[in-house]
């Protein structure tokens, strides 16, 4: 609201406002001229209170909208940026490194290529130890193609999905292994597992924090994990699992994230 004083003396077809760029704009008045005198003293005042108003309030609901996250909500913001960035893949492809420890010390190590469709088809191609191996699942499926040699796809073999021979060697399944399972599995802990001391490191580039969580094999005891996030994709770029005195457990690199990028159907045929 504008709070404007004008007084006509004479003419009735005078115009009340300077609109032709002459004397004063909206809200002032000027004196000197003889068809404006000041506002009165209250109308000045009404006008100031509602300018300064006006700002306060502005500037409160411009802080609401670009403040970051408090620090007991960095983990969860985190976390639906995470959930958005999966709901958004119809498919992706990433090289993992995979390192498990056996009583604080790194034990066994994989690699492989891993690629995931929307409808949960997945396929896992080993390089390390298993140079030419791969593992086919559809959802739903209670088994999973094994093909021992990619030069032979005619050999191929059929597992149950609950086999310790193609389980990782923590126990994971292989319907366990896509990011979308992860995401879940995160979310769910944030609300089912009282988190620990604050740990979170962020540059611009990844994010960093120390999450609390049941095991995500069995999900009976709970463990630490130190999960670093690309800001680029919103994807894990590294998991590091913990027991709560700090054993290291395991550790996954994830690398050379390709999103969307209309995978055949033909590669998820075994």
């Amino acid at each position: 609201m504008f709070v404007v004083s004008s007084q006509k003396k004479e003419s009735p077809t005078s115009n009340p406002l300077p609109l032709d760029g002459g004397g004063c704009g909206w809200g002032c008045s000027d004196i000197s001229s003889p068809h404006l005198i000041p506002p009165p003293q209250g109308g000045r005042t009404f006008f100031l209170v509602l300018l300064f108003s006006t700002a306060v309030l502005f500037s409160v609901a411009h802080s609401s909208f670009s403040a970051e996250p408090s620090n007991e909500n960095r983990i969860p913001y985190v976390i639906q940026k995470m959930e958005s960035a999966v709901k958004g893949m119809e498919d992706y492809t990433c090289e993992v490194e995979q390192f498990f420890f056996q009583n604080g010390a790194e034990d066994q190590s994989y690699h492989f290529k891993f690629y995931f469709k929307r409808g949960k088809r997945i396929r896992v191609d080993f390089s390390h130890p298993y140079s030419s191996l791969s593992i086919f699942y559809n959802d739903g499926d209670k088994e999973a193609t094994v093909m021992p040699f990619r030069f032979m796809p005619t050999l191929k073999f059929r597992f149950s999905i609950d086999n310790p021979m193609i389980k990782t060697l923590a126990g994971q399944r292989i319907d366990q292994t896509d990011m979308g399972y992860f995401v879940d599995f995160m979310s769910k802990n944030l609300k089912r597992v009282k988190q620990g001391e604050d740990e979170f490191y962020e540059d611009g580039e990844q994010v960093k924090f120390l999450f609390w969580a049941k095991d995500y094999i069995e999900e009976k005891s709970n463990e630490k994990y130190r999960v670093s996030i690309s800001q680029k994709h919103w994807l894990p770029i590294r998991i590091e699992r913990y027991s709560l005195e700090d054993r290291p457990l395991e550790i996954t690199d994830i690398k050379n994230y390709f999103i969307n990028s209309h995978l055949e159907e033909k590669l998820f045929n075994p």
